[in-house]
């Protein structure tokens, strides 16, 4: 066996950084609420599984994020596992505020969380832990309810800055 030699002590760019994070690819949530009787929402790319026992799943936010703010302030958050055929929607989600929920279908808790209805799995959370990470925040939610489709069509996927969808 051959060992090859890795480059070390690179000039990180983000350039370069944002081309190797993207050989990864994630799926895509909606994370959604109601807050002071506006709906406020976002698309995130970094959503995790994190524990069981808790339930815990997490995300991470732009520090520099004008919609986090607000939708910090929930009582309860919406996360929506987008399907393949949402990459309209979660387009949207990363546009103007006042046209993100334009035309789309929603079900909202009694306390609050917001869901796509055609998403995935949608889990209703609140805010556990925010934890400082460089430019992003990582944002721990407990879960308190969880919704999934059995059959469920494929995930929307995020690679190489831009959506598709799982082969098969």
């Amino acid at each position: 066996m051959t060992v090859a030699s890795f480059p070390t002590n690179q000039d990180l760019d983000p350039q370069r950084l944002r081309e190797a994070f993207g050989t990864f690819p994630s799926g895509v949530v909606a994370v959604a609420a109601q807050v002071d009787g506006e709906l406020v929402g976002l698309a995130a790319s970094s959503f995790t599984s994190v524990s069981l026992d808790p339930p815990l799943v997490s995300f991470s936010i732009a520090n520099t994020s004008r919609t986090w703010p607000d939708l910090r302030r929930a009582e309860h958050l919406g996360v929506t596992v987008l399907a393949a055929h949402q990459g309209d929607v979660c387009r949207q989600l990363a546009g103007p505020v006042e046209q993100r929920f334009d035309e789309v279908d929603l079900s909202a808790s009694d306390d609050g969380a917001v869901t796509l209805d055609e998403g995935l799995a949608r889990f209703d959370c609140t805010l556990y832990r925010e934890v400082e990470a460089g430019d992003h925040t990582i944002v721990l939610l407990r879960l308190h309810a969880v919704e999934h489709l059995v059959d469920a069509a494929h995930p929307l996927v995020f690679h190489r800055s831009a959506f598709g969808r799982l082969a098969g």
